[in-house]
């Protein structure tokens, strides 16, 4: 059994036909290095202009208007409504405030 590639004529049960899937599986992995290098070099570029700061914590921020909330007898399910976060936030809030 092998792979045959009838647009490009290619049969992997021959010699040419093995070089040419593998000339074929090098050039794809250095385009897939490459791409992958130059997505570093930008994140680092802009990391260096102070561009690329990542996500802003929004429920850590509003721990404190979890807890206040929480404290009026609202449900967690409410409070994360409320403040357009997570459940799973307000619960991680609530749980901080205990230890």
């Amino acid at each position: 059994m092998a792979l045959r590639i009838v647009n490009l004529g290619v049969d992997i049960a021959t010699p040419t036909g093995k070089l040419m899937l593998n000339v074929l599986g090098g050039v794809a992995k250095f385009e897939r290095e490459m791409m992958l290098e130059r997505h570093r070099e930008g994140i680092a570029k802009a990391k260096s202009g102070g561009a690329y700061k990542g996500r802003k914590p929004t429920a850590r921020a509003k721990a404190d208007e979890v807890k206040a909330l929480a404290a009026t007898g609202l449900s967690m399910s409410t409070i994360a409504t409320q403040l357009g976060i997570g459940k799973g936030s307000v619960h991680r809030a609530l749980s901080a405030k205990e230890a």
